[in-house]
């Protein structure tokens, strides 16, 4: 756990050094320790580019810089095969194919998507449904009392929710297809798209011999390091008071991470938002209740692949502090770091402090 001394440190770190704060992100890439010297490689940074609503980066070392720009390239190509899949809110992605026809018939879809599909419904049964990508109904309605500065009545949210089930999913990896069982479901990947396509890049990355890397779209992130290195990526983790911070705009960061080979995502209500007829609404939809989720400040978690942290940050986010470090006790490799109402007192899993400088 950090010190008072290193989180004053922290907090007085300038805007300049900081990679990435940008449309809610929470986690924050402060710098690559190098691996040693005598190890010849160059250091690129793709600097921020739009992808999935959001920006994405990605840094990396490499043994040539033309093999590294073109390893990049490659990474972003899959970052934007993944967004023309899986989009929510194009009408020309296959997601939006999906949601228009697999209620009347099933659909065959790529074998990305796919893999997406059969990771969300494993994530749902583990968490009892407090990760669905079903939620698609509600995130409309809430959407639109927000579009109307109106919250929805009783009768609407119970309407969404009756549209709302991940066990009324059903894929068949025979055929490769997705079928709803209820008419008006809806898809919403937007809880484990983004962490597929940096698992995904990482992918890319490693094929193409890139020896680390860091790989960032929206303040969802993984690192990786090939070969011997005592040293490791640096990660911020963003204090979830919207009033801490320097004068001059800076953010505050309450803890780093040191991250060799791991994935991390950060979730939080206080962001990401809506100011409905005075009332303040999570983006974070509990399917069960319907409503936004506000149990718990921050929530960031450590895993083996972004597609998982991604997934149980929105997980833990819905179930709370007892049932979601339940969880994540549960589960080999994951690690969590849980805010309830106090930043400066965290809760943290058995073995996150290996993971926090």
């Amino acid at each position: 756990m950090l010190n008072q001394r290193i989180q004053a440190r922290l907090k007085r770190i300038p805007a300049a050094i900081t990679a990435l704060l940008l449309l809610g992100a929470l986690l924050t890439l402060f710098s690559f320790a190098a691996r040693s010297d005598k190890e010849e490689s160059v250091r690129l940074d793709s600097g921020h580019r739009q992808m999935m609503g959001t920006y994405t980066q990605i840094v990396l070392r490499t043994p040539h810089e033309h093999l590294g720009r073109a390893a990049a390239e490659a990474a972003f190509d899959r970052q934007h095969r993944v967004d023309d899949l899986m989009s929510y809110h194009r009408s020309d992605s296959e997601l939006a194919r999906i949601n228009r026809e697999a209620y009347a018939s099933p659909v065959t879809v790529d074998q990305l998507t796919f893999d997406v599909l059969e990771r969300a419904v494993e994530i749902s049964q583990w968490s009892d449904g407090a990760f669905d990508i079903t939620v698609g109904p509600l995130v409309d309605l809430w959407n639109r009392a927000a579009d109307s500065n109106t919250l929805p009545t009783e009768d609407e949210l119970a309407e969404a929710q009756s549209k709302v089930g991940w066990t009324q999913l059903k894929l068949d990896p025979q055929q490769r297809s997705v079928a709803f069982l209820v008419e008006g479901m809806r898809i919403d990947l937007g809880g484990i798209a983004k962490g597929y396509a940096i698992d995904r890049s990482v992918d890319v990355l490693r094929q193409r011999g890139v020896t680390g890397a860091m790989v960032d779209i929206g303040g969802d992130i993984r690192c990786f390091l090939v070969g011997p290195s005592d040293r490791a990526w640096r990660i911020g983790v963003q204090d979830p008071d919207p009033t801490d911070g320097d004068l001059d705009g800076a953010p505050a960061y309450l803890w780093v991470l040191n991250l060799r080979n791991k994935a991390v995502a950060t979730s939080g209500h206080y962001r990401r938002f809506a100011l409905i007829d005075g009332e303040k609404i999570s983006h974070i939809v509990d399917s069960r209740s319907g409503r936004g989720s506000d149990r718990l400040m921050s929530v960031t978690v450590l895993a083996d692949d972004a597609m998982t942290a991604d997934a149980l940050a929105t997980a833990v986010s819905v179930l709370g502090h007892e049932r979601g470090m339940e969880l994540i006790e549960s589960l080999e490799g994951v690690e969590a770091l849980l805010i309830v109402d106090d930043p400066n007192a965290p809760l943290t899993s058995s073995g996150m402090d290996a993971y926090l400088q």
